[in-house]
């Protein structure tokens, strides 16, 4: 989630974007060690949020299983940053 928009103690990553920083923050308790996690999300296209994402589930030491999106901008390439994780799309452009 975006900051300042959970209840309760959080872990928290700031990354860069072309145009400026963000923040992502995940409740402290929301995952446990040893998990498998599939990262969801809408658009993969130069990967920071997502690569931000694989950051901030390290604080949880689970096994990222891939990554998927709805759409996946294959020019941006992306999925470099997500390497070695399988990256699965709906769509491609």
């Amino acid at each position: 989630r975006k900051p300042g928009k959970l209840p309760f103690s959080t872990h928290s990553h700031s990354y860069d974007l072309e145009y400026g920083n963000d923040t992502l923050e995940i409740h402290s308790d929301a995952l446990q060690a040893g998990q498998r996690v599939l990262v969801i999300d809408d658009l993969l296209a130069t990967g920071g949020t997502v690569e931000a994402c694989s950051q901030l589930l390290s604080n949880f030491s689970v096994e990222i299983v891939g990554f998927a999106f709805v759409i996946h901008l294959k020019a941006l390439e992306g999925e470099k940053k997500l390497a070695p994780h399988p990256v699965f799309s709906l769509l491609e452009y």
